[in-house]
């Protein structure tokens, strides 16, 4: 069994398509370890804010198998794949960890850079497991948080999931 942390996030009926994500989660993996959510103002780009939040389960599938199971729940949100990185969507499901692998090829790509670089990853993965390790850095996700300029990219946690 591997374990497996993902982050969710929206900016298009945000809390709707967070439920529908965890509710699709949970419907393919079973149990989940489940973060506080997080409002954000959107990176990248003018928009509306996002809500994020950080899931955990555990899973026999293999990383390319997980991410194909990703892309059948963005499918179900109605998310389009455009050209542009940074737009509004109604639903991202980012693989951020898998196990301690190390894989930069497409569609795997873990450790996800995102978490080191923003605090709407960072944080709730922190809070969810504070003393897992990164696998690059050998420090904790709590050193991590804990070394994060929070005031970058401000969080607000919000009771909505």
């Amino acid at each position: 069994m591997a374990t497996i942390y993902f982050g969710l996030g929206s900016n298009v009926l945000p809390e709707e398509n967070l439920r529908l994500g965890m509710h699709e989660l949970r419907r393919r993996y079973g149990e989940l370890q489940v973060s506080a959510t997080y409002r954000s103002a959107a990176v990248g780009f003018d928009g509306e804010d996002f809500l994020n939040l950080v899931v955990g389960l555990e899973s026999e599938l293999t990383p390319r198998a997980i991410c194909q199971e990703i892309e059948l729940i963005h499918n179900l949100a109605g998310r389009e794949r455009g050209s542009d990185k940074w737009e509004s969507r109604p639903l991202d499901i980012d693989l951020l960890l898998y196990n301690d692998l190390v894989s930069d090829e497409s569609p795997v790509r873990v450790p996800r850079a995102d978490i080191l670089q923003y605090s709407f990853v960072l944080r709730p993965l922190a809070e969810l497991a504070p003393d897992l390790e990164h696998p690059l850095t050998g420090k904790t996700m709590m050193q991590h948080w804990r070394e994060f300029d929070a005031g970058s990219h401000p969080l607000e946690r919000v009771s909505v999931i």
